[in-house]
């Protein structure tokens, strides 16, 4: 994860330099690529390789075995696709395919095992078991510097995102839209301001400090400390201390809110929108609703991009405008520029509403049984393609935290950031289980 602030827009050129467009470009090009398959009456369900549920390994190894070209071309489209965006964006090759290379061959390891019937029992899936192993080999061996090629954690995550807009109905997204969105509202800026308030008047902290802190906390964890850290012109050090914090958070609730939401027996559908308002980042949210489930993904999503992720660039502005007339003496006559939201704004964001809509478009109109090759032929092949770039970012995040780090970043803007944190996540299950419960509990079931 990248901990620059976040600079200005190089206009046309960002289409292909940023990261946010490349995403859009290959999770919209997969899409577009199994509706053309369709349409010639084929799929590209070859390329998405999945493993079934087993009991016995005997089972894994002969599946594996009579299957092996699919999980090949898999790996071949993955690293064509990730190696034309890397390239560009100025990564090495010679580094990002043989990282990559190693990811994937985890990926498959951690399928496997979250394919175990005795992993489905205790609820460890995938994603939460890829993230435990790259943090147990991260902070026990040496990762080497080239590796770090392969580790595109926001990458994989956006991508994900991208092709998750693919099996979501976009009459969904609308539909929850307005309520995701208010929710989001209430509880991020209340969020924000109690983080704000704590980090300045009980902790003495900078402001353009606090409002990193305070937007890491709030908005989108990673992306939002980037953008408002780069927006109020706070220090490289003050945006990394938000990040580090951000994945602290962020992967203690990985753990805490399935743990809490089983026990409580809270359905799948509030469970997902509560992990969408608490969680403090993409990939982490995505990890912890995946171990409630499908339904639990849907509301999550709803909940955390549509909700929450289209803040940033609203946020970054305001913030820019307040940093520029309340905060800098400024001789240059610098102001902020309305452009600001458009260049902090998540561009992911866009090809999740784009992929959503392409999908709803095949499949309006269509008659059961098209509907249901609709489902098997493409929006299937998707979801498992989706699976499989979220336990790359998942491995990535494990892979590049290491714990001597995070304990280095002072108790101030640690205790500054818990503040927020315990407005966070009662204030998310207010909303989400007790005022809104029965609301999400109809969304999940649509």
């Amino acid at each position: 994860m990248s901990n620059k602030p976040a600079t200005a827009s190089g206009g046309w050129s960002d289409l292909y330099k940023k990261e946010d467009w490349w995403a859009v470009w290959l999770g919209i090009g997969l899409v577009l690529a199994a509706i053309l398959f369709w349409f010639s009456g084929s799929s590209i369900k070859l390329i998405a390789f999945d493993i079934p549920g087993w009991t016995e390994f005997g089972a894994v190894t002969a599946y594996l075995g009579s299957n092996l070209e699919s999980l090949i071309l898999m790996f071949i489209v993955f690293t064509v696709l990730f190696s034309i965006a890397v390239k560009i964006l100025g990564h090495k090759l010679s580094e990002f395919i043989p990282g990559f290379l190693i990811i994937f061959v985890m990926a498959v390891m951690v399928s496997i095992f979250g394919s175990w019937e005795w992993a489905k029992k205790y609820n460890l899936e995938a994603p939460l078991v890829a993230l435990g192993l790259g943090l147990i080999i991260s902070n026990v061996l040496p990762v080497p510097k080239w590796f770090e090629a392969a580790l595109r954690t926001e990458f994989y995550v956006k991508v994900g995102i991208v092709l998750l807009g693919a099996t979501l109905p976009f009459t969904l997204i609308i539909q929850a839209g307005p309520v995701a969105f208010t929710q989001a509202t209430v509880i991020a800026v209340s969020t924000f301001l109690s983080i704000y308030w704590a980090a300045t008047k009980l902790f003495g902290l900078d402001r353009r400090f606090a409002a990193t802190l305070g937007a890491g906390g709030s908005i989108c964890g990673v992306s939002a400390s980037i953008a408002i850290g780069g927006a109020v012109k706070a220090e490289k050090q003050h945006v990394s201390v938000a990040i580090t914090l951000v994945v602290v958070w962020a992967i203690i609730m990985i753990y805490a809110l399935p743990v809490f939401i089983t026990a409580s027996g809270i359905p799948a559908g509030p469970a997902g929108a509560w992990i969408g308002t608490s969680e403090f980042a993409d990939a982490a949210g995505m990890a912890a609703a995946a171990a409630i489930g499908d339904k639990a993904i849907t509301t999550f999503t709803l909940m955390k991009v549509v909700g929450r992720d289209m803040f940033v660039g609203i946020w970054a502005f305001l913030l820019a405008l307040i940093s520029i007339t309340r905060w800098e003496k400024r001789e240059d006559g610098t102001k902020a520029d309305a452009g600001e939201i458009w260049r902090r704004f998540p561009k992911f964001v866009l090809g999740f509403f784009v992929a959503s809509a392409l999908v709803t478009l095949i499949i309006a109109g269509a008659d059961a049984a098209t509907s249901q090759a609709i489902t098997s032929d493409i929006i299937k092949p998707l979801k498992t393609l989706r699976t499989w770039a979220f336990i790359f970012c998942f491995l990535a995040i494990g892979l590049t935290t290491r714990f001597r780090e995070l304990t280095s970043v002072g108790w101030k803007p640690f205790a500054a950031f818990t503040t927020g944190v315990l407005i966070n996540v009662p204030l998310g299950y207010i909303f989400s289980v007790l005022i809104l419960g029965s609301y999400w509990v109809a969304v999940a079931a649509k």
